[in-house]
């Protein structure tokens, strides 16, 4: 093909995509029909007086199209070409298109003076391939010595290369996903599988509060109806709030989706979806930076140990208004460093060789690369960190809807009929449901799901106790969750905090609390980022009850975490410590007749409490606490026990129990649950 055959070519073949809607400007506008005109200018004969001889065109390099690199597309090279252009005034312009006319006269059919800038780049391109035209451009503004619009087109151009390459190292990590929990399962394309869970304008929101059971009122104090977000909403291109500056920090109880949703907006921006304003983005995980601890170290050569290839860039592009960075530090709650923002060094240089902290902190204290985005996520902290004076927008993960929960599950599950089973498997159990607004339930239950189809086959049957689930999901925030946080606990440690949480549920349980000031919490002797942080099953928010008053609480990662915990508490302290936390003050003085050999009295205890309770608030610690003491949960828990089930026929009397209430019916509204509590048994 010759060069205009070519670049007619590659315009019409390039992807829609490349030309970006920001790109439909008048001048895009004229670029195109210039093109659609081709050589159907009028043509003007050239005097001999005119143009050079022929031979005297300085030749170009033949081998220019074998380094073609892959990032030099028409709509680079186009625009590119372009905005040099526009750097030269009218007369530097007027010099460039003499030098063409000059030394490449078989190029125009009409002395390229006439033509406005569109219209000359669209002729060099139709006449040579995009790389002979980057050189030609180049040689000419050496020719007439304009240093600066030569330095700016080959700046273009390395970031054009250094864009292209970090895209493709940033597709190749997060553009496929394991479908399980233990990273061990098929890998699918991200878009094939993710959802996007809520995000909303406002914070501080507290937990999920909604229950099958009780009504429990709103724990936070936001009054201002929350704006839905998504994340292309995240740091637009013209942001009508400039107050906030360029820092958000984004919070999620854990397992709401927070990291997922990051890798969809680095997703997005690799392919061009959203955030084109940004010109390089750079995803850098505490998880993976937390290697830096303990050595003296520059923000670029943090960069550049993740993405080798920007090495080709230069200082001013980390630090030029003109080049747009946002950098992304995905779970600050994995980063265990003191955050000092008041005594720690000023920095400013982005190759200053410094400690990790005093990084992070001068990164979100708006000092170093103070041009650049900075989105930080973490889970809800325990202490602040982010000072009072800094701007910042905060924005919070909730986690999906309904509509979301579906769309998870038929994306997650390839077969259409296994898709359908899970959705009414978890829409038959309301709880089950409710849970589901955490993103990392709904993979807990589809893992769960899937084991069982593929051991049993499509027409299975599902499991019935959802205390199963929320073993699994504590198991999974303590252990699987927690390793990236902190060294791993003893069982010893793993069952004293337990115990200790376990307490805290219930005594908050008896006073109907589902909530507590961190001002309570400090008279306890419990790790509040061990319970905030660590195993992520509280969650820390702040309230306003008054104006210009506001305090900071602490609750349970939901309602029913709450009192699966107290069950937990209850059957710890029973199996453990011989102590039966259900029993009432009166029945002491019979206490020795029911250690050891009468396992059933604590049971015994416990629906008589639940019976008792008219609002139902014990109704789940009963379903629970009957869930736990079957073998699927006795397994999963086994460390945490110092001594074995003494009760060789449990299910049995346990069920015998259960029937005979149910029999007695002295409690008709509470016959119900007396049933679900046989389920928990697998009976």
């Amino acid at each position: 093909l010759s060069p205009a055959q070519s670049y007619k070519s590659m315009t019409s073949e390039e992807n829609s995509d490349e030309m970006r809607d920001e790109d439909r400007s008048p001048t895009r506008y004229k670029q195109e029909t210039s093109i659609q005109r081709g050589f159907h200018q009028s043509v003007e004969v050239k005097s001999k007086d005119d143009v050079s001889d022929p031979s005297d065109e300085p030749e170009i390099n033949e081998n220019l199209n074998k380094i073609k690199h892959p990032s030099v597309t028409v709509a680079f090279t186009f625009k590119a070409i372009c905005k040099t252009l526009e750097q030269l005034s009218d007369f530097q312009l007027l010099q460039f298109k003499s030098i063409l006319w000059k030394d490449y006269p078989q190029s125009f059919n009409i002395p390229p003076q006439t033509l406005d800038m569109v219209d000359l780049v669209d002729r060099l391109l139709e006449c040579y391939s995009l790389e002979e035209s980057l050189h030609l451009t180049r040689t000419i503004l050496t020719k007439i010595g304009q240093k600066s619009a030569l330095e700016l087109l080959e700046t273009l151009c390395i970031r054009n290369e250094v864009r292209y390459e970090l895209c493709q190292s940033l597709r190749k990590i997060y553009g496929e996903v394991s479908e399980d929990l233990a990273m061990e399962g098929e890998k699918r394309p991200f878009d094939d599988v993710f959802v996007c869970p809520t995000i909303t304008s406002t914070s501080n929101n507290g937990p999920n509060t909604e229950h099958e059971v009780l009504t429990i009122e709103k724990l936070h104090s936001n009054s201002k109806p929350a704006k839905m977000l998504t994340t292309r909403d995240i740091f637009p291109s013209k942001s009508d709030d400039v107050r906030y500056g360029n820092l958000v920090f984004f919070t999620g109880v854990a397992g709401s989706g927070k990291s997922m949703a990051v890798r969809r907006l680095i997703l997005d921006w690799v392919e061009e979806r959203s955030h084109k304003h940004v010109d390089f983005l750079f995803p850098l995980p505490f998880r993976d930076i937390k290697q830096f601890e303990g050595k003296e170290v520059s923000i670029v050569d943090m960069i550049q140990t993740f993405y080798p290839e920007t090495a080709k860039l230069r200082r001013k592009d980390f630090s030029n208004e003109d080049c747009k960075i946002l950098f992304i530090f995905d779970g600050l709650d994995e980063y265990n460093g003191e955050l000092d923002f008041h005594n720690i060094s000023y920095i400013i240089d982005e190759i200053c060789s410094v400690s990790l902290q005093k990084i992070v902190v001068n990164l979100m204290r708006g000092r170093l690369l103070y041009r650049s985005l900075f989105l930080v996520t973490s889970r809800p902290q325990v202490k602040g960190c982010i000072p009072w004076d800094t701007s910042h927008k905060r924005i919070e993960m909730r986690g999906f809807s309904d509509p979301e929960k579906d769309e998870y599950f038929k994306k997650r599950l390839k077969d259409a009929d296994q898709a359908a089973r899970v959705i009414a498997y978890i829409s038959s159990y309301k709880t089950l449901r409710i849970m589901c607004h955490l993103p990392l339930f709904c993979s807990l239950v589809a893992d769960e799901c899937e084991r069982i189809f593929r051991e049993q086959g499509i027409q299975a049957e599902l499991p019935k106790s959802i205390t199963y689930m929320y073993t699994k999901l504590m198991l999974t925030l303590m252990r699987q969750h927690r390793k990236f946080r902190a060294p791993d606990r003893t069982p010893e440690e793993e069952r004293n905090f337990l115990m200790k949480l376990g307490k805290l549920a219930f005594d908050m349980l008896e006073k109907d609390s589902f909530k507590i000031t961190k001002y309570q919490w400090t008279d306890l002797d419990i790790s509040d980022r061990e319970a905030v942080i660590n195993s992520g099953l509280c969650t820390q928010y702040l309230v306003a009850p008054f104006v210009l008053h506001q305090e900071e609480y602490v609750s349970f990662l939901h309602p029913t975490m709450q009192e699966y915990l107290t069950a937990l508490y209850a059957i710890l302290s029973y199996r453990n410590l011989g102590k039966n936390i259900f029993e009432q003050p009166t029945k002491n003085k019979f206490k020795a007749m029911f250690k050891g050999h009468k396992e059933m009295e604590m049971y015994k205890c416990a629906v008589e409490k639940s019976l008792l309770c008219e609002d139902g608030k014990f109704d789940f610690v009963l379903r629970f606490l009957f869930g736990l003491s079957a073998q699927t949960n006795q397994d999963l828990l086994e460390s945490l026990y110092t001594s074995p089930l003494k009760c060789p026929n449990f299910i049995e009397e346990a069920t015998a129990l259960i029937m005979k209430k149910i029999r007695e019916n002295q409690y008709p509204n509470r016959t119900s649950n007396l049933q679900q509590c046989l389920v928990e048994l697998d009976f």
